[in-house]
């Protein structure tokens, strides 16, 4: 009797690939094992998006190669790549691997809410991944809020606002091997975002702004050149609606 019950278990924890370790349900994934129908056109597929049309005069930016999803401004572009994915999500994980190729490359992982309007371009927090650090901001009550960006842009800032603004990010040294892959993993959970990267912790960021109740949208955001691939997105309970 005990080995049938160990079989069963076993088949059924085998049954339920949505729940990996203590991520949450597994909502969407893409490994970009497909091409484009015509190589010269940006069709990245799966439920992407990308700037490219607004920002680039329509060049491709985006290119499906190799088995990844391979990032690249075009000096047509005036503002950095964003490829951007339906996420909704209050509280979860997104996993992928990264490349960089150069040291002076980077990419950022921008969690956003365009509903919200207090904030511009509905950012709400963001990890961004480069070559020597890794940075962990909330952006919801920083830098994205409207009357801050509004008075930044100005350069009539306050002593006060650059405090709150120095306030709302945390930067954490570490250091990649270039033109490797790497596994990174941004979490949040309440007010807290944490970044890993091949199984370590780099660091976790605490503010109000993080413990936004919808965060609708994934932009990965690159100045320069990137690679990702193998996109996973956990949930860890349903997303609220926002105010």
């Amino acid at each position: 009797m005990k080995s049938v019950l160990t079989a069963t278990f076993l088949m059924l924890a085998m049954s339920t690939p949505s729940f990996a370790d203590n991520r949450g349900k597994l909502i969407f994934s893409d490994d970009f094992e497909r091409n484009e129908s015509v190589e010269t056109t940006e069709e990245v597929g799966n439920g992407w998006a990308t700037n490219s049309k607004k920002r680039a005069a329509g060049n491709k930016q985006v290119d499906l190669r190799d088995g990844a999803m391979y990032i690249y401004i075009h000096k047509a572009a005036d503002h950095g790549v964003s490829v951007t994915h339906p996420l909704g999500i209050r509280d979860g994980s997104v996993e992928l691997r990264f490349k960089l190729d150069d040291a002076k490359d980077s990419i950022g992982l921008n969690f956003a809410d365009l509903k919200y309007k207090a904030v511009h371009a509905g950012h709400i927090c963001m990890a961004r991944i480069h070559a020597k650090h890794v940075q962990l901001f909330d952006l919801k009550t920083g830098n994205m809020d409207k009357k801050i960006r509004e008075a930044r842009q100005a350069k009539k800032l306050t002593d006060e606002q650059k405090k709150l603004i120095a306030s709302k990010s945390k930067k954490f040294n570490h250091k990649l091997s270039i033109g490797n892959w790497h596994k990174l993993i941004v979490t949040i959970k309440g007010d807290t975002i944490s970044a890993s990267i091949d199984g370590k912790a780099v660091g976790s960021f605490s503010s109000e702004g993080i413990a936004h109740p919808t965060k609708r949208t994934l932009r990965l955001a690159v100045p320069k050149n990137a690679w990702v691939d193998d996109v996973k997105f956990y949930s860890l309970g349903k997303a609220a609606a926002s105010k």
